[in-house]
């Protein structure tokens, strides 16, 4: 039942004491406060993270050729290894767990892109037809190279955003011709992509094309592919199979890990998983002793209250106040602040991530950043588990106290100075 003499006495209690009552509550909010930062924090760079590496599939990988380390079968070291068409050939018809795979060939340019009188210095690379499905490259304008464009050596190309204002700006690009090493490219896409750098200006254009026109041979930069529905351990296996086959081609051995560099996405996506778990663990673990910290203070807090009020308790027991009314006085007041301070700072933290994520402060403060740190929001019944946690936690601290004060006897607390 509700007391309003109870509740009037706490409230005075506390008026009375503003010093004492405002630190209790400051320790209490501040570990909520940075418990919520924390766990924002830590969401917003998982955002980051799985959105700077959405570009490429998770179930994919890439494989690309390094210089040899061993001598093998009369081979010495330092051979660099070259993937080809034949290994692209190869793997494609070998392996049943690839879905989708393409080839990649960086095309070197000797000069700037250009539209007539814009100019721009750009990547050029050389794909296959199903690059996107490896990529996830998101299409705003136009379409994609297709396997006829590739085929047929057509001499197309799909531009990035970036490209686009550079070029064509405040102009259609679809169906324009631009010049690349003085050869002209007719423009059939253009898309957007996540990066770790927002300058990124890559171009594509059909492999078929590169290796007949600018590159004059069958070398590739790299082999991608995308994998049906298996886990790391398959994973792994598949990797080891592909090495001894590409070893085998390229007369290599097995044992050296110079010889190739493969990109597992899954290991990658597993990894990730992993670190950012236990970084949330290590969070909570951080958070939890900053509010037994607060929690320290409101024990303490209660203690001194207990040792103030000595006199007044005894008097209280002296005319028949019961243990559970004495224990409710002390317990109410511990309550009272823990659960007002737990939601202030709860408050202020999901109130500080907001304004975060509305003005873009990490990227005004540090622009590079901001690529690794996306919505740094907390789950919401997370904070409130967390404050619930904390008004239990606080509970306990004003208990025994309380106890303490309804364990003592009128004629011990009267004699109190």
């Amino acid at each position: 039942m509700f007391d309003i003499d109870k509740w009037h006495e706490i409230l005075s209690a506390m008026k009375e004491n503003k010093t004492r009552t405002f630190l209790t509550a400051f320790s209490v909010a501040t570990g909520i406060f940075m418990l919520v930062i924390l766990l924002g924090a830590t969401k917003g760079l998982e955002n980051g993270v799985k959105q700077t590496f959405s570009s490429n599939a998770q179930n994919s990988m890439q494989i690309y050729g390094g210089r040899t380390k061993l001598a093998h079968k009369g081979t010495p070291a330092g051979k660099r290894i070259y993937l080809k068409n034949s290994d692209y050939k190869s793997l494609g018809e070998n392996f049943k767990e690839i879905e989708e795979i393409c080839a990649m060939v960086n095309v070197p340019i000797t000069g700037m892109i250009s539209y007539k009188k814009n100019y721009g210095s750009f990547d050029v690379s050389a794909i296959h037809h199903n690059f996107n499905a490896i990529r996830n490259l998101d299409i705003v304008e136009g379409r994609f190279l297709n396997e006829i464009d590739i085929s047929r050596f057509r001499k197309v190309v799909a531009i990035q955003q970036e490209a686009k204002d550079i070029l064509f700006p405040n102009m259609e690009a679809i169906g324009e011709y631009v010049k690349i090493n003085d050869i002209s490219f007719k423009v059939i896409g253009v898309f957007k992509t996540n990066e770790f750098n927002d300058n990124s200006r890559d171009v594509y254009i059909p492999i078929s094309v590169a290796q007949s026109v600018f590159t004059k041979d069958d070398k590739l930069r790299r082999i991608s592919f995308t994998m049906g529905p298996i886990g790391l351990k398959e994973s792994k296996k598949l990797e080891d199979k592909l090495t001894r086959r590409i070893a085998r081609n390229h007369n290599f051995s097995t044992d050296d890990v110079n010889a190739l560099w493969i990109r597992n996405n899954i290991e990658n996506s597993n990894t990730f998983a992993q670190i950012f778990t236990f970084l949330k663990i290590l969070i909570w673990v951080i958070g939890t002793f900053t509010i037994a910290l607060g929690c320290v203070g409101v024990f303490n807090i209660m203690m001194i209250v207990v040792k103030e009020r000595t006199r007044e308790i005894g008097v209280r027991k002296a005319i028949g106040a019961s243990p559970i009314s004495v224990i409710s006085l002390i317990l109410f007041e511990a309550v009272f602040i823990t659960i007002a301070a737990g939601y202030i700072g709860m408050f202020l933290g999901v109130a500080f991530l907001e304004f975060v994520i509305k003005f873009n402060i990490v990227e005004h403060v540090y622009e590079p950043a901001a690529m690794y740190f996306i919505n740094p929001q907390v789950n919401l019944n997370i904070a409130i588990t967390a404050t619930l946690i904390l008004v239990v936690i606080g509970s306990l601290a004003g208990f025994f106290p309380a106890r303490k004060a309804a364990l003592i006897k009128p004629i011990v607390a009267l004699r109190e100075e």
